[in-house]
């Protein structure tokens, strides 16, 4: 009597119970989401409530695999396709079959994470094994439907291999001739399903596929055909050199030598016998026609010459030289220097040699040459990418965190931004807003022109490139200034510049003497002498000796700034000295010569200052000048050689010495 195992015993029970319990679920047909989660839940009864642990895991996917193979071997004895068998023919059935039943159940457990994400990659490893070919295009279409659900990170992580596996498992069971759709569709898939970062997918090493193999005929033929075989063999050989480029390096010298050689014939080949627009008809590669074209030429003899008039295909072996040229150009990742300099010069005459035969051959060969000239600069990137070791280029989208404050809406504002907006808003009535006393307003001259009288000072030691007279926008707006306050100033621009505008009150003694010389000192407004009757001013002296204070038309004005006594050397340069003082022995006042009446249209009138009363002490009057007490005489005539103040009508005033 046989004593059996327990826990065999209870395994192979839980396996019939969940093999039971998937059956009765796919016979219905109902959406996954509706009976996936319930289904597992009975037929495993996991320890948590709907995550699997890991021994969980294992049962389940044993289970399934058996319950797969027992459907595809129903489905061959019935004689029907895998994917469509159980397929009810009621009104109110899915149109799916059981096994696509059951893989879309798989699928959302994985999908939710209640099983194992790589379990549905598993099953469909072994649905594509037992399958035939014809069963395979079926078993595809499932995976390239549910492409976008297998790629997501969950479940590309923990299958990305084994699609891998299955996809090329497939690729080697193809015909690459009666099969060439289903090979681009799984090629197609691939190229979609792992991002273009994915090392698997790239070729690091830059491996050739040398099992391209191009046979040709190593003897010549025996029928006699008129053919040069020599030049046959020489063309037919680089091919060799084209599937492998690798053993034309450097460490090659004499596979080079042999291979620049026969270039050279062939090339010279071309030439001799260049092609026209009559040759175009003889091309195979049609725009039109696609199904002339070849993926190999025929290598017999006897179609040599013929494929020599053809223009596609020596545009076949032209684009050819052109990629081995780019290869051997770009060095590899051990190759910082690339090719010597005797290969590169003859690498820059072959190239020049086969752009020309592209360009003279028909039909539209300039075009032809510009779009495969674009194409070989564009494959450096994928070729400098690869020799970095495929550096990851993709970034993942962040999602957006959603924030607890209210969105607030964006102001809308009337004039266009925000500048105008608070410009026009900056007074509830406009017009008052332009005589705010907030707005920057015109400064007076004294104040602005400050700092300019502070460089002009040479003990202030200002540098000459930090002056302000090279500030082109301080003068200009200086210049504005003065237009609008003082056009006596303004009119000293042309003799002095810019430092002639400058007020003479802000500069110190030295620089108005320096600058307002004895012939270039500004015109003031003179003071038209007293009517007939009233004395001059050398006249006003008191009986008590005190000279009394020169009165100028600033005076009368009332605008006179004050001035210390101490300094009355400063009266030169701000303007035409009313009084001068001179020490005589004995003071005798002159007589005051009669003076030239000057017209009224010519000078406004000015109202004669007030006569002094000898025996009557002088009120105190503020002038440009003051003059001390002690001074024995006061004179009212300029120095000799001092030119005469003129009238605003251009006549001259007269003067005692005349």
């Amino acid at each position: 009597m046989e004593i059996q195992d327990p826990v065999a015993a209870a395994c192979h029970g839980d396996r019939s119970r969940l093999l039971e319990v998937f059956r009765v679920a796919i016979a219905k047909p109902l959406p996954a989401s509706q009976t996936a989660v319930a289904t597992m839940v009975e037929a495993v009864k996991p320890q948590k409530q709907t995550v699997l642990v890991q021994d969980e895991n294992q049962l389940l996917e044993n289970g399934l695999r058996t319950l797969l193979e027992e459907l595809v071997s129903a489905a061959v004895e019935n004689g029907k396709s895998v994917m469509q068998y159980g397929r009810a023919e009621v009104p109110d059935d899915d149109g799916n079959g059981l096994l696509t039943r059951l893989l879309d159940i798989v699928l959302y457990l994985c999908e939710k994470g209640n099983v194992e994400g790589g379990m549905i990659f598993q099953l469909l490893e072994d649905l594509t094994e037992v399958s035939t070919i014809k069963d395979c295009k079926e078993v595809f279409a499932y995976i390239e439907g549910k492409q976008e659900t297998l790629g997501k990170s969950e479940l590309f992580s923990r299958g990305k291999l084994v699609m891998l596996r299955t996809c090329n498992q497939l690729l080697r069971r193809l015909s690459k001739t009666n099969d060439v759709v289903f090979c681009g569709r799984i090629l197609m898939f691939l190229a979609h399903f792992f991002p273009l970062s994915e090392r698997s997918a790239v070729n690091i090493k830059g491996v050739f596929n040398t099992s391209n193999e191009t046979k040709y005929e190593k003897e010549p033929p025996g029928d006699g055909v008129a053919i040069d075989f020599t030049f046959y063999k020489t063309f037919w050989s680089l091919q060799e050199y084209f599937s492998n480029p690798a053993t034309l390096t450097h460490h090659n010298p004499s596979k080079w030598q042999t291979f620049s050689s026969n270039l050279g014939t062939v090339l010279e080949a071309f030439e001799v016998q260049p092609l026209g627009e009559e040759d175009e008809s003889l091309s195979l590669d049609g725009d039109d026609d696609d199904s002339t074209f070849n993926i190999k030429y025929l290598t017999s003899s006897n179609l040599m010459s013929l494929e020599l008039k053809d223009p596609g295909f020596r545009r076949h072996v032209l684009v050819q030289c052109l990629i081995i040229f780019d290869y051997l150009k770009t060095p590899g990742k051990a190759e910082k220097d690339g090719p010597r300099e005797a290969i590169r010069e003859e690498l820059k005459v072959h190239e020049d040699r086969v752009k020309k035969l592209l360009r003279t051959t028909p039909p539209k060969g300039r075009e032809f040459l510009a779009s495969i000239e674009h194409i070989l600069e564009r494959d450096k990137n994928w070729v400098w990418w690869k020799r970095d070791g495929c550096t990851p280029f993709e970034r993942s989208m962040q999602e957006k965190k959603p924030s607890s404050e209210p969105t607030r809406r964006k102001p809308r504002w009337r004039l266009g931004n925000r500048e105008l907006h608070r410009l026009w808003k900056w007074s509830e009535d406009n017009p008052n807003a332009i005589t705010d006393a907030k707005r920057a307003k015109m400064p007076p001259l004294i104040e602005y022109f400050k700092p300019l009288s502070e460089d002009m000072d040479p003990e202030a030691g200002i540098e000459a490139e930090y002056h302000h007279k090279n500030n082109k926008v301080y003068c200009w707006k200086g210049l504005r200034f003065a237009a609008r306050q003082d056009l006596e100033a303004l009119s000293r621009y042309s003799d002095m510049k810019i430092m002639g505008v400058v007020p003479p009150e802000l500069l110190t003694p030295e620089v108005r003497s320096s600058l307002y010389k004895t012939s270039d000192r500004p015109k003031t407004k003179g003071v038209k002498k007293e009517e007939d009757g009233t004395p001059s001013l050398a006249q006003t002296e008191d009986a008590t000796g005190n000279a009394p204070t020169g009165v100028s038309l600033m005076e009368i004005d009332g605008t006179t700034p004050a001035q210390d006594p101490e300094e009355p050397a400063a009266t030169e340069a701000q303007g035409p000295a009313v009084a001068e003082v001179e020490p005589e022995p004995e003071p005798e006042p002159e007589p005051e010569p009669e003076s030239e009446p000057v017209p009224d249209s010519a000078e406004p009138k000015v109202e004669p200052v007030a006569q002094i009363e000898s025996d009557a002490k002088p009120e105190p009057v503020q002038s440009v000048v003051q003059v001390e007490p002690s001074s024995p005489k006061v004179v009212s005539e300029p120095k000799a050689g001092t030119p005469k103040s003129e009238s605003r009508s251009g006549r001259k005033r007269s003067h005692p010495d005349d």
